[in-house]
C-alpha cells in the first residue's frame, strides 16, 4: 500500500468514526448514523473531485475504503455507552487525523495530475474540511470550520507546502502529517482564532434606534392630534 493509500485509510476511518459520533448525539437512527458517517469520510474528496475535474463515480472504486468505513461505524454504533464518553474525550485528536490525512492526500491527489499551486491547496482544504461542513449541516449545527478555531489553515498549508514540493518523500509526508495533526490539536487547546467581526451586535443596535425613532414618531404624531 503506498503513502496516498495509507492517509486515504487514516482519514476515511476518522472522519467516519466522527460523523457516526455526530449522528448519535443527534439521536439519529442507525440508517442516519451510517449516512452521517459515509458522507463525513466521502463528502470531501467528493467535493474536491468536482472541482479539479475528476469523475465522482471514483468512488466506486474505492470498495476497500466503503467496507472500512462501514465496519468503522459498524464498531462505533454497537460501542459501549462508557466507551463512547471516553472517545468523546479524545475527538479533537481524532478529528485533527482526519483533517491532516485528507488534507495530504487531496494535495496528493491535485498535484499527480499537475494541477497549479491554488487547485492543489484547494484540493487539500476541501478534502480536509468538506466531509466535516457536510455532516455539521446535515446535523444542524453551524460548520465549525466557518466559526471557531484555526481549522481549515492548517490544511491550506499542508497544500501549499506539498505544492511547492517541498515535502515529496514518504518521511516527509508523514512528518507534514505529524505536524498539522499536532497543529490542530494547539488550536483546539489555545483557542487560537482567526480575526473576525461581528454585525450581530451593530444589528441589534440599530433596530433599537430605530424602534426608538418610530416611538417617538408616533408619541408627537398623538400630541399633534390632541
Amino acid at each position: 500500500m503506498d503513502i496516498f493509500n495509507i492517509f486515504s485509510l487514516i482519514g476515511t476511518i476518522a472522519f467516519a468514526v466522527s460523523g457516526a459520533m455526530v449522528a448519535m448525539e443527534e439521536e439519529y437512527d442507525i440508517l442516519g448514523v451510517y449516512v452521517l458517517g459515509l458522507v463525513t469520510a466521502f463528502g470531501g474528496g467528493v467535493v474536491r473531485n468536482l472541482l479539479i475535474g475528476v469523475p465522482v463515480t471514483t468512488l466506486w472504486s474505492q470498495g476497500y475504503l466503503l467496507v472500512t468505513a462501514t465496519v468503522f461505524i459498524t464498531v462505533a454504533f454497537i460501542l459501549p455507552i462508557r466507551w463512547i464518553l471516553r472517545w468523546r474525550r479524545s475527538e479533537v485528536f481524532f478529528d485533527a487525523i482526519g483533517l491532516s490525512a485528507f488534507a495530504v492526500q487531496g494535495a496528493l491527489y491535485a498535484t499527480e495530475m499537475n494541477h497549479p499551486l491554488s487547485a492543489v491547496m484547494v484540493a487539500a482544504m476541501l478534502t480536509g474540511i468538506g466531509g466535516g461542513i457536510i455532516r455539521d449541516v446535515l446535523a444542524g449545527r453551524k460548520p465549525l470550520v466557518l466559526r471557531d478555531e484555526i481549522y481549515a489553515v492548517w490544511a491550506i498549508i499542508a497544500g501549499l507546502v506539498i505544492g511547492l514540493g517541498w515535502f515529496s518523500t514518504p518521511l516527509m509526508l508523514l512528518l507534514l502529517f505529524v505536524a498539522v495533526t499536532t497543529f490542530r490539536i494547539l488550536s483546539v487547546h489555545y483557542k487560537w482564532k482567526l480575526p473576525r467581526r461581528s454585525l450581530k451586535g451593530a444589528f441589534a443596535a440599530s433596530n433599537a434606534k430605530r424602534r426608538r425613532f418610530l416611538t417617538n414618531n408616533e408619541k408627537r404624531g398623538l400630541n399633534h392630534e390632541e
